[in-house]
């Protein structure tokens, strides 16, 4: 190797010239042929790093100081050479070393509601203009309450209609509600005749497909009060459907059964689609169902201590994802829960 005066020479030349390639690189490649020239495992201090076992103890001391510093002062400047560089590339790529004045300023995209909380608001706005208030309750719900002051006995075959989430716990049997007609009996119980009320919120079921989803929304509504008729409940619907869907809409009653109204009636509203041609959504009926209605069964009057000699009313159900496909012509219920941008920026 020489005598550590010698080595002395080298090193500081190395450094020199390592601090030279190190500053005139220009990507990150030159940088790390550099590093490998000058101060990496295989580079040319390392080298002498490893030949100084020739000196003596006193000249390895020296030399050995030497070359490490050589060493550390090079790696410093490569780390901020590279910070630097990786830096401007950066810049470059994302344009931020120009400003171009006469550009438009960048601006927040404005939000917007959801397409069924918009169609929710909707329908709540046209029942509050007719006259109905609105009512909440739990969405976990006792068994009672969901079924059985519904009329809907333990052992009924209807409760089969309706595939249920339970939930365990130490109060009693739970279910996520199934349709949002709790909250008529919750108010019912504290609330005297004349009531007129809506029920909107999510409701839970175990079905899942293009037309079913496990969680979806339902706006029901109730009213009681003396010599109230099925006239009532049609004329109600009848200005519903006109407000919602526009005017000249035809609408049709369909017997149907429901444990908790008496007579029961599927409500349909003439094709939005085809104008009551026929078509694939109407599967060629000309019809689109909409909502389930009906006279209040007098057994249900029966849980909340109302005289059905003396009171009547009416209720109705409509599920809120069907309104909203039925208002914009789409087929799919999944689309409303899957957060694409681009269907929801469509709304």
């Amino acid at each position: 190797m020489g005598t550590s005066a010698g080595t002395s020479d080298q090193i500081e030349r190395l450094r020199a010239e390592g601090l030279a390639a190190l500053a005139a690189s220009r990507n990150e490649s030159d940088l790390l042929d550099a590093k490998g020239r000058f101060f990496g495992k295989k580079g040319a201090i390392s080298e002498i790093l490893k030949g100084i076992g020739s000196l003596s103890v006193e000249e390895r001391k020296v030399v050995g100081s030497e070359a490490n510093r050589a060493r550390a002062e090079l790696e410093s400047v490569f780390e901020e050479r590279l910070a630097s560089i990786r830096e401007q590339e950066r810049v470059a790529r994302e344009g931020l070393d120009r400003l171009d004045v006469t550009l438009p300023g960048r601006c927040q995209v404005p939000g917007h509601r959801h397409p069924i909380s918009q169609t929710m608001a909707d329908i709540i706005s046209v029942f509050r203009r007719l006259g109905f208030s609105v009512q909440g309750g739990p969405d976990v719900e006792k068994d009672y309450y969901n079924f059985e002051a519904l009329n809907f006995p333990p052992e009924h075959p209807a409760r089969d209609m309706q595939d249920t989430f339970y939930v365990e716990s130490d109060a009693g049997d739970l279910v996520l509600r199934t349709h949002t007609s709790p909250i008529q009996i919750r108010t019912m119980e504290r609330m005297r005749p004349p009531v007129r009320i809506i029920a909107p919120g999510a409701v839970y079921r175990s079905d899942s497909d293009i037309t079913h989803s496990p969680m979806f929304h339902q706006v029901e509504g109730l009213a009681v009060d003396r010599n109230i008729t099925m006239a009532d409940l049609k004329g109600l619907l009848t200005e519903f459907c006109r407000m919602t869907f526009g005017p000249g809409k035809p609408l049709r009653f369909r017997p149907s059964f429901f444990p908790f109204t008496e007579p029961s009636a599927e409500v349909d509203i003439q094709c939005v689609i085809c104008g009551g041609g026929g078509c694939r959504v109407c599967k060629n009926s000309g019809w689109l169902e909409i909502l389930g209605a009906g006279m209040v069964d007098p057994a249900v009057f029966g849980f909340v201590d109302y005289d059905p000699e003396e009171f009547s009313g009416f209720a109705f159900g409509m599920g809120v994802e069907r309104i909203a496909m039925l208002r914009h012509g789409i087929s799919d219920i999944r689309l409303f829960f899957e957060n694409d941008i681009r269907f929801l920026s469509q709304f």
